[in-house]
């Protein structure tokens, strides 16, 4: 018999709904992708000591270093204390901290392990930024902090520069300095604004076109350590546009959630890395399509990672920045973790007919790793809301 349930639909009503996914066999050694391949990971909360979840959040550690074991077995690279782990919206510069000496020694443990950690300024408030030297300072910190505890550098954008920036030049003098005293190449990361309301104008502009130049002005002045850069503007013409003017050897990670697919195929003469927080939520079947990939097989490589798209562009509509919800609530749903709570309740950020589509979309793209489990699970989400189950 189907596992089935009920689920709110979205003129109000109640339907049965069957599931029909089949959960994907697991590689037993980890595969070798064509593409790099960063997977932003999540952070379990521990709702058993989380007394002030919105002010001082408690970190189930074993949980979040197991999760990171279950990402590189299936061959990903990890992008660690980055937007997905909710970096200033429930873990601050101290939890990151903690985060990023837990992973890069966990990661040393594991033969073929990598990760590079977020360094930005979110320790930083932007209010209390009086000057460029300011945002420079904050960012000396966060980078010092993962070059000495061994680590690469992802250069997150930052809340601060966004807010005291008056000319595209401000940009290069922090991203200069920081780039000049970098011990290692760094990933430069374009967020948009649907991600983070408070870049809105970053590289500054708000028009795709002059911030685009002021980038690659950034780039080419710093040549020697700039790996590549993530752009998550959600737009995949930006992204082709950026990714075909890049210098040689400067690498384009995708950070587009929407057209990840595609970009990462690419158009024959160029395609994008990756650097998602998607895969965190689609791991299995984004490494089983880049192991096909690798292979030379596109045609499967586009059979099992195009239906994961409507389930990414689901978790990741406006208000896009609230996307995180989406992501622990797949890792609930497939026994990565025992409850659903996020730091600073996070979970709350989406409703009941979200949840609802998120599964729907989940179960169709054969994400439910344990469907038995993940129809349980949601049984039990859906009673709590108010849906009762037969």
């Amino acid at each position: 018999m189907p596992i089935s349930l009920t689920l709110p639909q979205p003129d109000g009503g109640l339907a049965r709904y069957d599931l029909v996914g089949r959960p994907l066999e697991r590689p037993t050694v980890a595969p070798v992708f064509n593409r790099i391949a960063y997977a932003a990971a999540h952070v379990v909360s521990d709702p058993r000591r989380d007394a002030r979840p919105w002010e001082a959040p408690a970190i189930d550690w074993e949980r979040t270093m197991a999760f990171r074991h279950h990402l590189w077995s299936l061959g990903f690279r990890i992008a660690e204390a980055m937007d997905t782990a909710q970096r200033g919206m429930g873990l601050d510069w101290a939890g990151a901290q903690e985060l990023i000496r837990r992973s890069l020694a966990e990661a040393k443990t594991v033969p073929g392990a990598d990760l590079a950690c977020g360094a930005g300024t979110d320790h930083l408030n932007p209010a209390d930024a009086r000057s460029l030297d300011d945002v420079i300072r904050a960012y000396e910190e966060q980078v010092g902090f993962v070059e000495k505890h061994g680590g690469r550098a992802i250069m997150m954008a930052s809340r601060a520069l966004a807010r005291l920036a008056a000319s595209p030049d401000d940009y290069r003098k922090v991203y200069g300095r920081i780039l000049g005293q970098a011990k290692d190449r760094v990933v430069l990361h374009w967020l948009g604004d649907m991600f983070d309301p408070q870049l809105a104008g970053y590289w500054g502009s708000r028009d795709f076109a002059p911030a685009l130049e002021t980038v690659l002005s950034i780039i080419a002045e710093n040549r020697g350590k700039v790996e590549g850069i993530k752009i998550s503007l959600l737009d995949n013409a930006c992204e082709v546009a950026l990714r075909n003017r890049l210098p040689e050897g400067v690498l384009c990670f995708t950070g587009d959630d929407f057209n990840y697919a595609e970009l990462i195929e690419g158009d024959g003469q160029k395609y994008s890395h990756a650097l998602l927080g998607i895969f965190d939520a689609v791991a299995p079947q984004a490494s089983k399509a880049l192991a096909a990939l690798a292979a030379g097989d596109a045609a499967t490589f586009r059979a099992v990672i195009e239906p994961t798209v409507p389930l990414s562009r689901k978790i990741f509509e406006a208000p896009t920045q609230y996307y995180k919800a989406g992501v622990v609530f797949l890792a609930w749903l497939n026994g990565h973790q025992d409850h659903f709570t996020m730091p600073a309740g996070m979970q709350s950020a989406r409703g009941l007919l979200h949840y609802a589509e998120v599964f729907r979309l989940a179960d169709r793209a054969n994400v439910l790793d344990r469907p038995d489990l993940a129809a349980a699970r949601m049984k039990n989400l859906m009673t709590v809301l108010g849906v009762g189950q037969d």
